[in-house]
């Protein structure tokens, strides 16, 4: 608009002043950045069935979508996904499930790429599931884990899928396992599940694998304080990462402190000795002996009727754990609810009424409002 301006002045004064030699040529008016007659076409909507058929040929992309689905709030999204995933289930369940945790700095990340390439040069087709932790301030998550392995991320039969923590970790260990039901449908028949490190989320991926490996680091303290533990008590597998080098000693010297702890704990329900092994992911020594004991434990379950077994309870707690959150967030999405909680919330804050009897009163109000629902349509 200004130079329009400037133009129009100048040419009076050019008119005006009939001798001058100043001759000013009228300026061209700016173009639209995005073209005008371009119209964004939207894109057609996959319906239930090209999604599972588009699966079950492995169709990574058709495969990236629906876990989109799942991992989507929309309920729209969600009702889409749980018809995906009844029609896949019978595809499902001919996959071998493994968890992999370990301390920050065990080198989670470096071990599955390693590893990685292994298992599919026996092939195999890998599917890595990486749970990764989200900000408490933010809410982003990095979910990196994809270009940190470089070298299997390009491999046709290995599919990366990060998923954010998003600081629910049973709401993520849902749509993990619900993932798997889609990666086995799509002929994935090895399946990592990384944990975002030691804590409580291993505890839910314990629930949805049938063996759980633990990576450990030297220097992380003697046989008393592998005992200290809690989480040694779920490994099924301990490998003693970065084996290599000057710490090929302190590594041997681990292992055999960690396998002297794990003596003293009782036998497993599986019947199986946990063993350690050590390994380098740098220079891929000793992995084959990993997977290895891998095979032997898989063996081992499936001959004496616990991988059976484990994954019948294993459904049967997911079964449960689907009632709980579903009715968590029914009770929290109820217009009643939403309407009356901060009221309550205050009335705790400012000693009115305990927070017992606040819970309590809510969850009749809530009860209540779900009766007259359900009259309202019979």
């Amino acid at each position: 608009m200004a130079f329009t301006k400037i133009n129009h002045y100048e040419k009076e004064y050019a008119d005006i002043h009939h001798d001058t030699a100043l001759n000013v040529a009228e300026g061209v008016e700016d173009q639209p950045v995005v073209n005008p007659h371009f119209k964004k076409r939207k894109k057609r909507e996959l319906t239930i069935d090209e999604y599972v058929k588009g699966i079950t040929e492995g169709n990574i992309t058709i495969l990236s979508q629906a876990i989109t689905l799942i991992e989507s709030n929309n309920p729209t999204h969600y009702a889409k996904a749980q018809e995906i995933i009844e029609k896949c289930l019978p595809y499902a369940g001919k996959s071998v499930r493994l968890g992999i945790t370990g301390v920050p700095g065990a080198g989670k990340s470096t071990f599955i790429e390693a590893i990685g390439d292994m298992v599919t040069s026996l092939r195999h087709k890998l599917a890595v599931l990486a749970i990764d932790p989200s900000s408490e301030r933010s809410g982003g998550s990095i979910l990196g884990d994809k270009t940190r392995m470089e070298s299997i991320c390009h491999n046709p039969d290995v599919f990366i899928r990060p998923s954010p923590s998003a600081g629910s970790l049973g709401g993520v260990a849902r749509k993990t396992r619900e993932t798997i039901v889609l990666c086995e449908a799509a002929g994935f028949d090895v399946i990592f599940i990384e944990t975002v490190g030691v804590g409580q989320s291993e505890t839910a991926v314990h629930s949805m694998v049938d063996m759980f490996m633990l990576l450990q680091i030297s220097g992380a303290g003697d046989e008393l304080q592998g005992i200290k533990r809690g989480i040694m008590e779920m490994a099924d597998q301990m490998v003693i990462t970065k084996c290599d080098g000057e710490n090929v000693h302190k590594a041997e010297l681990a292992r055999t402190q960690f396998q002297g702890a794990l003596r003293l704990f009782p036998v497993p329900e599986s019947g199986w000795k946990p063993k350690v092994y050590t390994c380098s992911s740098y220079t891929k020594e000793g992995l084959e002996y990993v997977w290895k004991g891998v095979e032997d434990y898989l063996e081992h379950i499936q001959r004496n009727g616990y991988f059976t077994l484990n994954r019948n309870r294993q459904n049967k707690y997911w079964m449960y754990e689907s009632i709980n959150e579903t009715l968590r967030n029914s009770f929290y999405h109820d217009p009643a609810i939403e309407e009356q909680i901060e009221t309550y919330e205050q009335k705790v804050l400012n000693d009115q009424i305990s927070s017992f009897v606040a819970a309590k009163e809510l969850l009749h109000l809530y009860f209540k409002d779900a009766a007259i629902k359900m009259k309202s349509e019979l």
